[in-house]
């Protein structure tokens, strides 16, 4: 498989009972297939902790306006959005395949957003209920008038 950030050939890499394709020597950014990301995206999963430090070539820049094309499925043109609702973090993800692009630095960024599933739920939760809430309450009070 082909970098979709810079065109380098992606090597594969073991984290824990997962095997990711990296860009190493690269632009250090990491392929996830479908699922894979969700075991390695909080802090306490300590196979995460190997894929903080890729090896990267920092003369290599990346240009995060280019449409990128799913090392996957080739093809395909991967979306680009916000990895929570904290809408801190991009990230690329292929609406095909479901696998996820990160770019160097981007997992640690992930990691640091939430302590675990349960917090990151809950604030999941709390962010559409603050959006949908009062619109919905409207909705019903025009509905019972």
């Amino acid at each position: 498989m082909k970098c979709p950030a810079c065109g380098k050939s992606l090597s594969q890499k073991v984290a824990g009972n997962i095997t990711v394709d990296a860009c190493e020597g690269g632009c250090g950014g990491i392929w996830f297939d479908n699922f894979e990301l969700k075991k390695v995206d909080e802090p306490d999963e300590n196979a995460g902790e190997i894929l903080l430090a890729i090896d990267r070539t920092k003369a290599i820049e990346v240009d995060q306006n280019k449409k990128r094309h799913c090392p996957r499925c080739e093809t395909i043109i991967m979306m680009r959005h916000f990895f929570s609702v904290k809408r801190q973090v991009l990230v690329d993800e292929c609406p095909k395949c479901g696998g996820f692009w990160l770019d160097a630095g981007e997992l640690a960024a992930i990691r640091q957003q939430f302590s675990s599933e349960e917090v990151k739920e809950a604030v999941a939760e709390e962010y559409l209920s603050d959006i949908f809430d009062s619109y919905l309450a409207t909705r019903l009070m025009r509905r019972q008038s």
